[in-house]
């Protein structure tokens, strides 16, 4: 991937970024193996923890970055249904967005920024420029769930989808949002849509597997083989052109958000493009 920019993600794909490759806060690194709370909630299917906090900040003077909390009714490899990726990954996205991009952000305290967690039928969601969900094939939806994510959408709400991978992962998505938006068709992005201009020039999008397959595998980034060798960036879009969902398939942009202070080569193979679509993404999900 070809990134134009400034700031930190042109400075680290040439080997020149000095603060990605420091620590974060240590509320977000170092307190990520405590974060979530211990006591076990079984869904249909998974257990799951709780969300580090409940309800919105109080410091709501801009982006908030929104997790969908859903059930899961199957199992993935490697997934840990609505919590994958989580609280890392979101905490270190806001706080990036806002060092790139200036871009003010919600927060829960001065260091630690306001990510935060909704169900479907939680009234929060409608103060969520941007819902984002991963190992969306493990997901099941309620009736009540379904209604109110269609009237989020339907009334300018945006949904990113991310780090499912093969085909019965899609599938399985597909049956559920297909329930939420009948009729509505998925279509391929194309790579000359403005959303991968808003502020970063992204030529392809990029395949980031989670740190601990490519560990394991010697560098491979397709986890379902040649199932998933290919990336995509798909949408449904509604009758005006406005993207209600977005849907990263076959890769796991958020684990290069999570895993930024972990891993240098990591890091650097993966970090700065995942940086480059999400806050394109989030950019256009505040301003469309």
């Amino acid at each position: 991937m070809f990134v134009r920019g400034r700031g930190f993600l042109a400075a680290v794909r040439a080997g020149r970024g000095p603060l990605l490759r420091t620590a974060l806060p240590l509320m977000v690194l170092a307190g990520a193996v405590t974060a979530l709370a211990q006591s076990p909630r079984w869904g249909r299917g998974a257990w799951q923890p709780r969300a580090v906090h409940e309800g919105l900040p109080e410091e709501r003077g801009g982006f908030m970055f929104c997790r969908l909390l859903y059930t899961s009714v199957r199992r993935e490899p490697g997934g840990q249904g609505w919590s994958t990726d989580y609280p890392v990954s979101d905490g270190n996205f806001m706080t990036r967005l806002s060092q790139f991009t200036e871009t003010p952000i919600s927060r829960w305290s001065p260091e630690e920024p306001g990510y935060v967690v909704v169900r479907a039928t939680d009234p929060n969601l409608f103060q969520c420029p941007l819902l984002f969900a991963s190992d969306v094939g493990t997901m099941g939806l309620e009736d009540a769930e379904v209604e109110r994510l269609r009237e989020y959408l339907l009334k300018g709400g945006f949904f990113w989808v991310d780090d499912f991978w093969g085909d019965r992962a899609w599938r399985h998505w597909v049956d559920q949002i297909a329930r939420v938006l009948p009729g509505y068709a998925i279509e391929e992005v194309p790579l000359d849509h403005r959303i991968l201009s808003t502020f970063y020039q992204v030529d392809h999008i990029p395949q980031i597997p989670s740190i601990q397959f490519w560990r394991g595998s010697g560098g491979a980034t397709s986890e379902r083989g040649d199932e998933s060798a290919e990336p995509h960036l798909r949408a449904i879009f509604d009758e005006s052109g406005r993207i209600l969902v977005l849907m990263s398939h076959n890769t796991d942009i958020a684990d290069g958000w999570e895993r930024e202070g972990e891993d240098l080569r990591f890091l650097d193979a993966f970090s700065p493009d995942a940086y480059a679509l999400g806050i394109n993404i989030a950019l256009w999900a505040m301003t469309h």
